[in-house]
């Protein structure tokens, strides 16, 4: 089997791997934890109280709250409120977002419905408090003035007024936690005001947490492998993923104090951040809740508030699609949470490419179709030099097999022979390996630019594809693609060696199948790739072909 030949059959070997990896990974049921841990799923987190001066190490303490908090919150009338892009549910214990519907995407398993991001199918919910005794928490019962709010035409906000029942008569003071929705943004501002009525001064931390169980969205392919997890970033320590079975095993470590960065539950094409302010100090934690159920937070010291004075700290709260040029906006490093891998900075600018191409053809598959073609004229010098070597070894090949049949008992002289054919014709056997290497980074990066982008989420191309981030559904295109793979190896020098004449011939056959469940604008990717790669080879061999019949009139 030539070079060529052999890291192509690599590749192929490599990524089937991958796939049966991570198919794998999918499939493997969640440990059990014993029954004891069980009778607390919905328990929540209450951080230790941490000194106004200084965040403290120590991380949050766990109390149970599953069977009182579910029950109360039973049994009252959630706080509705919608705007231009969301449709949110706020619970009048603990003032917690408990749901939040996108009213702009669509859901991964059923179009008809709008794609509900926090809620309780992945109990999935955004809270936030006070620590130390007297201060409300996401157990504390509130009080709002109205039951739905609505964002008003003219309007670019709502303001949703809780205040925290009982508040002010055993500690002295008086919270209201203010929550914020704007008009065309997925920012959800929330604020802690607390008013001091007593005669000594007051300080408190405030929490901000998310608490999500670890499975992945419904919908999302299990021959693809995508990260549900949390995510932190700040200077010092830049993008890192925390895994949930990182969590579970008590094996993550934060930066104790910074004043800078995010955290956040990321999840395909979409995010959940707790963005503190900048500038402002903040220890960020992360924990097990009980089974299959994790929090992450940051901690937020409050200045400490005289007698008769109020004090007030907030952050904000992205729940949105990752769309890369708004997250980049919105708070340094969010970008990263679209994960291109250890391919990122090839990835980056082909996506940049993409989008650009987008918003001058106004269609993500035309866009993908000609960033292709873009990129096979940028490596078409390595990919005709390929050829072209491919073309010579296709025209010597019944000679070789001569030389296998004549030396099939002494490779010395085998080898020897090849050489010297090698040399009278002008072939060089690594000529195909060049090309293949260096654009194999690309077509990585390619690959996860358009797995990993929500902007082709529901992207339609024409006719029966209608969502270029979901497999085709009558795997039209994988067959194309197929039958373009099939073409391809037959129009590549035969090996000599039986075995490996079959194993060329059943690869593409075995690859293709995979392509039948991969999202259709990688697909189509992929079979435009191939018929351009086809015409070149067509058009290099019959060049090859008439030079050679050229030199044999002549001689």
């Amino acid at each position: 089997m030539d070079i060529q030949r052999l890291i192509t059959f690599l590749v192929f070997s490599f990524s089937l791997l991958l796939l049966w990896e991570a198919w794998q990974k999918e499939q493997r049921p969640v440990p059990q934890q014993p029954a004891s841990a069980a009778s607390s799923v919905n328990q929540g987190t209450v951080p230790s109280p941490i000194p106004s001066a200084t965040v403290s190490a120590a991380l949050p303490q766990v109390v149970s709250t599953s069977v009182e908090k579910s029950a109360a919150q039973a049994q009252v009338e959630r706080i509705k409120v919608q705007t231009d892009l969301v449709r949110a549910e706020i619970s009048p214990v603990g003032g917690d977002i408990v749901y939040l519907e996108l009213l702009k995407h669509r859901d991964t398993v059923d179009e008809n419905k709008n794609l509900v991001l926090l809620g309780p199918e992945h109990k999935f919910t955004a809270q936030s408090g006070l620590t130390g005794d007297g201060f409300p928490n996401h157990k504390t019962t509130y009080s709002a003035s109205g039951g739905e709010f609505k964002l008003a035409d003219g309007k670019d906000s709502i303001e949703v007024r809780l205040d925290a029942v009982g508040s002010g008569n055993a500690s002295g003071v008086r919270v209201t936690k203010i929550i914020t929705f704007r008009r065309d943004s997925y920012l959800i501002e929330v604020s802690h005001q607390v008013s001091n009525t007593s005669a000594q001064p007051v300080s408190t931390n405030a929490y901000f947490q998310l608490t999500r169980d670890g499975k992945a969205p419904a919908g999302d392919s299990k021959m693809v492998s995508t990260y549900t997890g949390a995510a932190v970033y700040s200077e010092q320590d830049k993008f890192h993923k925390v895994d949930f079975s990182d969590i579970e095993k008590n094996k993550v470590s934060y930066t104790t104090v910074t004043n800078n960065g995010w955290i956040a539950i990321v999840q395909h094409y979409f995010v959940t951040a707790v963005l503190p302010p900048l500038q402002t100090q903040r220890e960020y934690y992360s924990r097990k809740l009980a089974d299959n159920l994790y929090a992450v937070g940051a901690i937020l010291p409050v200045a400490s508030i005289a007698p008769g004075a109020r004090g007030e700290i907030k952050t904000s709260i992205y729940a949105g699609p990752e769309e890369q040029d708004k997250l980049k906006s919105i708070a340094t490093g969010l970008e990263l949470s679209v994960d291109y891998g250890w391919l990122t900075v090839i990835a980056a600018p082909l996506f940049w490419v993409l989008q650009y191409l987008y918003a001058w053809l106004g269609n993500w598959g035309l866009a993908i179709i000609l960033l292709t073609v873009i990129i096979k004229l940028i490596f078409f010098p390595l990919s005709a030099a390929s050829y072209k070597s491919m073309a010579k070894m296709k025209l010597v090949t019944p000679k070789m097999t001569k030389i296998r049949e004549q030396y099939a008992n002494d490779r010395m002289k085998q080898n020897q022979a090849m050489m010297d054919l090698y040399k009278e014709e002008k072939i060089n056997p690594l000529g195909g390996c060049l090309p293949i290497v260096v654009q194999i980074p690309v077509f990585i990066s390619l690959y996860w630019v358009l797995l990993a982008s929500v902007e082709l989420r529901h992207a339609p191309f024409y006719g029966w594809i209608t969502d270029l981030a979901a497999a085709d559904p009558y795997f039209i295109l994988p067959a194309l693609m197929m039958a373009s793979m099939v073409i391809q190896t037959r129009m590549n020098p035969t090996p000599p060696d039986p075995v490996q004449a079959k194993v060329m011939q059943i690869m593409p056959i075995a690859f293709g199948v995979m392509f039948f469940f991969f999202p259709a604008g990688l697909v189509l990717y992929w079979l435009v790739n191939n018929v351009l790669s086809i015409a070149q080879q067509w058009q290099i061999t019959k060049m090859i072909e008439g030079e050679k019949a050229t030199t044999s009139a002549k001689r």
